[in-house]
Order: C-alpha cells, then structure tokens, then sequence
C-alpha cells in the first residue's frame, strides 16, 4: 500500500490531492519552485522539496528533478495533478523506473493519446490534410496542447499560412512540441466530456457526462454534470465512445474523453489522460473522490461491477484574477480575504497570499450540488454573489450574470456564448452609493471623536476613482442635525467597517474594508454589488504624458516574440499583432492602434517587462499627415 504521495503539481491541485491523501492516512510531498516559496500547496504538506528556480520549465516541467525530489523525501508514489507533467509519457516512465508507483495511466496509454492527431486516427477520425475554402471554417490546434495554447480559429484562407506559424510557435513554447493539425470548426457546438475510472482487471466506468461549453479563449470558465437537455440516445454513444477508447488503449485510473456535440451528433476531439480540472461535479453527483480512487486504482485494488448511481446536479465555476473587459487580462497582486461561502471551494490560495506572474491565473474553483440543476445554479450564483474576494480584480461578477442569463438557465449554451454575451457580462457593477459609503466610513474611521458629530458643517467633499474602469466620482455630503445627508440619501449608521444607507425607503447595509494593499484603496460590498474605489486628490495632478500611439504592457509578463520584420521605421496598419506577451499560461497579442508607423520599438525576445512598460510607438498616418 501507498504510504507517500509526492505531488507533482502545485497550486489548487497540489492541495486537492493532499485532502485525499490525509482522510486515506497518506503522507504527502510538495515540490515548489522560488515563486512558490510560500504558497499554500507548500504549507499544508508534511515535507516539501525545493526546485531551484521559477519558470516553469526549469522547475515543475522538470520530470528528472522531480524524481529526484520524491527519492530524496522517502515517496513511495507520485501523482502528477493536472497539467506540467501529467500527460508526459517519459515522465511516468521515470517515475516506474525509480521503483515509485505511478498514479495515473500506463505511459503506453498517455502515449497514444498524447498527440491529438494519432488519437483521432486510432479512434478512427482523421484530420484534414488539405483546406479549402469549402472547410472553412477551420480550427488550427496543437497535437500535444491543451488549455486553448496553440489553437486559432481560421475563417479566411489566406489567414491560414499566418495561424499555422502563430500556433506552432506558441505550441512549442507552451509544450516543446510544435506540432498542430487542423480540423473542421464546428459553430454552435456543445463541448460535453465523459468521466471515465477504469482499473487493472477489465472494468472501465462511464461517470456519466460533463457539460463545459462555457470557454473564453477556448479554456472552461463553467462546468457541470449532468451535461443537460442531452437525448438518452445520444448519452448511451457517449459513454460506449469513452469506454472503447478506454480499452482500445489499455487504460487505467482516471481520464476524459471530449467531444463536441452539434445537431444531436457528437465529433470526437480528445482523450485527457489525467484527472480533469472540473472533476469536482463529477464527485458531487456520483458521490465519489476521484482521487482516492486513483489512489485505490494504482495500488491495484479493483473497481466495482457498477459505478455508483448518479444523483442531483452539480455546477462548477472557476474564479480566475482577470479582467474580462479587457480581454481577459490575468491580474496580480495580494489576496486579501478569499471567503465564498455555503459551496464547495477548492483553492490553492490562503486569505493573504500572493498571486504572481509565473503561473495560471485561477484563484479557486466553486462548486454547488443540489437535487436540480436550477436549484445548483441558484445555489451557486448566490453563493458567488455573496462571495467576498479582496484583492486582485476576478472574474466573480461575470460568473454570476453569465449564471444567470437566459441561455445558461435555459441550457442554450455553446462553446460561441462569451462572443456573443462576454461585453455585456463583462461591464462593471454599478452601485451609485458605494462612494458615498466609503467616504463616510473613512471619514468615521479618521475621526479622533469616533465618527460624525449633529453640527451643520461645510459640505464634505472626497473624490474617488472605480477600479478597474477608471470612472471618477465626486461625493459631496453634509451635517445636519439628523446626521450626515447627501442627494436624497438617509445615512443610519456610520463605522469604520459599515455604514447603513435608506434611499427611497428601502436601507441597505454597506460592508468597509482596508487591507493596506494600496493607499487607502477601499473594498465595498452591498446588496447592489461588490466596488472597489481608489481615494484621489481633490485638485488633481496633472497626468504624466505618454507619446501619442504608445503600447504599454497591459500585465507584467515576458516578450515571447515579435511580428516577422518588425524594426523601428516599418509601416503597420491597425490592429496588426506586433508583440506578442505571454503571461500567467496566455498569450496576449499587442496590436497597433493605427496605421503608420513604428517610431519606436523597446520589446525584445525574451524580456521581462513590467505592467505600464513602454513596448513600442505607432505615429499614426494621420499624425504624419499634419506634420508634412
């Protein structure tokens, strides 16, 4: 039996596995990098081992010194979490040869569905060789990728050319494989995965089905299971497809067959042969813990006949530090408070801890079962609502309308949902007197009295801008004998940490926070929505000025490459990428907000720049124009 478990992983699902591992009796091992130093996964291990540097290639893509670490700590077993190693054929080779037990499938197996085109031919699809206009459109993927890298979709053939370079080159940096295949893009698709468990001695379970449709940047943003509103018919092919592919390739433990399904027809795209990120609804409904059955599994312990029966619906929201209203851009910086409450969390990330460059931006994962899938949905967008996330900005909000919205409830969703819905999901809340609040709390906070005093005054005055849209507002209030007042609104009660507020009858409750993140930076949360304000001088400074058509790094991240020939003096048109940033796992493209030309050009391959670094100037054609 198992007695050690090394976790070849970190964050969330280093933490996951280490639960499992302490109710089975299990000790466990953390490997960490000089960015994780601190991080949660590292603190709640029983020991843990130092892989000297940050980037991931040096350090958790490392197979060799991971094996060396769980030699050096005493493991007896090693399991690979989900992404970095875990579909590494060589890497479960290693581990086997090191005499530990590997948790995960035979490496024959991650072998053979390691690259996506030699699945689809061994499960009998075969990739387009040739495109035509009468393909398009097209989806350009990467063979060994996953997580939306080295994927483009393809509408104009003479783009064709171009994608295929782009995605070879983010494949190989993502994956040290730059193979990538095109195949048919099928619009208004539903992207629905099938569980599978299977062990040593011939039984394969079908864990029923997953519906994960809700993607930005072809990466899941909503999961849930059952996948709803699917024709018992079709579930049956599901199942019978993933259990095949399961014995066609001798599988054992955990893993996931995709598919996606449109006009009742259901397209193979992929087996994962590891545990999946979403794996927690699955749990949820079947009333089982993946991981102590991987556990199970790989210790040679048989499944039975039957997986349990399924009950209920469960639906899974990941939260991510990002701003959807500008293109997703991951976010850093300290967690504060990470509090969601009446659902299941599972998190990498502690109430203080830091969220940094190096690695996926997705705080944690909430998860809400109930008897019906619109009970779970409630239960889940409630809780979210509720939620309180101080610190970087998330995408929290937009869970929550997106949970919401007709096409969702409705189980109308596709895999097309956020280009369609993600501008309007994406606009900040608006809550007209979460300024307001904060200026009294910090009023009362600065007070040496302990707060406002009956005495008719000279208006307060407090301007404040709204993070992360920029919005300015200027609050105005004053004393009166009933207490402080301003447009219409009753101030009840006034703290450091609350204030009460009736406007037209009605009194809500306005919670203050301060962490000292920033100066005087406030976190507002009420019944109307969660607002997060910046004091600003009342005179304002003048801004600092920035050269017309200058590109500023939206996010600290890394230069992974330029535009072919891109050289100070060369012409651009509008929206063409110049830079390419990769950041926290995503590629952010830098594109030129003109035609004209470079004036400028600060990126280089392979630096680290900071948020607000200066990357290049475009002089507009316009501009060009009234100087001649």
């Amino acid at each position: 039996m198992i007695g050690s478990v090394l976790v070849a992983n970190r964050g969330e699902i280093a933490c996951r596995v280490f639960r499992t591992c302490r109710d089975l009796g299990i000790a466990t091992v953390a490997v960490y990098s000089d960015a994780d130093a601190d991080a949660l996964h590292v603190r709640e291990a029983d020991s843990a081992v130092r892989l000297p540097g940050a980037a991931p290639a040096e350090t958790y893509l490392r197979g060799d010194l991971v094996v060396k670490a769980a030699q050096a700590a005493g493991a007896d077993a090693v399991h690979p979490g989900y992404g970095f190693l875990s579909e590494n054929a060589g890497f479960a080779r290693a581990v086997l040869d090191a005499g530990l037990t590997w948790i995960g499938p035979p490496p024959d197996a991650i072998e053979a569905m390691a690259s996506k085109t030699r699945a689809k031919q061994l499960l009998g699809v075969e990739p387009l060789t040739e495109v035509t206009e009468a393909d398009l459109p097209v989806l350009v993927k990467a063979a060994a990728g996953g997580g939306g890298r080295g994927m483009r979709v393809v509408r104009d053939l003479a783009d064709l050319a171009a994608e295929l370079t782009a995605a070879r080159a983010e494949a190989a940096s993502a994956f040290g494989d730059g193979e990538v295949f095109v195949e048919p893009f099928i619009e208004g698709g539903r992207h629905v995965e099938v569980q599978i468990m299977a062990d040593a001695h011939g039984t394969v379970w079908a864990l029923g089905t997953r519906d994960c449709s809700l993607q930005r940047r072809h990466q899941k943003v909503v999961e849930e299971s059952p996948a709803p509103g699917l024709a018992p018919g079709l579930v049956a092919e599901l199942h019978e497809r993933a259990v095949r592919a399961a014995r066609v390739t001798g599988y054992r433990g955990a893993g996931t067959v995709e598919f996606l399904v449109a006009e009742g027809r259901a397209h193979f795209l992929e087996m994962n042969t590891r545990l999946q990120v979403e794996h927690p609804v699955t749990e949820a409904v079947f009333g089982v813990d993946l991981v102590a059955l991987q556990i199970q599994v790989a210790e040679g312990v048989a499944l039975a006949a039957e997986p349990p029966p399924a009950r209920g619906h469960a639906v899974e929201a990941r939260l991510y530090a990002e701003d959807p209203a500008a293109d997703w851009a991951p976010q850093t910086g300290t967690l504060h408070r990470v509090d969601v409450p009446g659902v299941r969390l599972d998190t990498g990330y502690a109430d203080g801890d830091t969220i940094g460059v190096h690695y996926d931006p997705m705080l944690a994962k909430a998860v809400a079962h109930a008897p019906t899938r619109d009970q779970a949905v409630r239960r889940l967008a409630g809780a979210l609502e509720r939620a309180v996330l101080h610190g970087p900005l998330t995408n929290r909000d937009l869970l929550v309308r997106s949970l919401r919205h007709p096409e969702f409830t409705g189980a109308r969703m596709d895999t097309g949902f956020y280009d369609r819905h993600a501008g309007e999901l994406a606009e900040p809340a608006a809550d007209p007197h979460a300024a307001l609040a904060a200026s009294l709390a910090d009023a009362h906070g600065r007070s040496r009295f302990g707060g406002w005093r009956n005495l008719r005054s000279q208006p307060h005055l407090k301007r404040w801008r709204t993070e992360p849209d920029g919005a300015e507002h200027e609050v105005g209030y004053d004393h009166t004998h009933d207490g402080p007042r301003a447009d219409g609104v009753r101030v009840l009660d006034v703290s450091a940490t609350r204030v009460v507020l009736e406007t037209d009858g009605v009194r809500r409750a306005y919670g203050i926070a301060r962490h000292g993140d920033a100066p005087g930076r406030v976190y507002v949360t009420s019944p109307l929505g969660h607002t997060v304000l910046t004091p600003l001088p009342l005179l304002p400074e003048p801004a600092a000025r920035r050269a017309p058509g200058s590109l500023l790094a939206p996010m600290p991240g890394t230069v992974v490459r330029l535009a072919d020939g891109l050289t100070e003096g060369a012409t651009v048109t509008a929206g063409q990428p110049l830079i390419w940033l990769e950041a926290m796992k995503m590629e952010h493209r830098i594109t030129a907000p003109a035609s004209g030309t470079l004036t400028a050009l600060h990126a280089e391959t392979g630096r680290q720049v900071e948020v607000g670094a200066l990357l290049a100037v475009v002089r507009a054609a316009a501009q060009e124009e009234e100087s001649v």
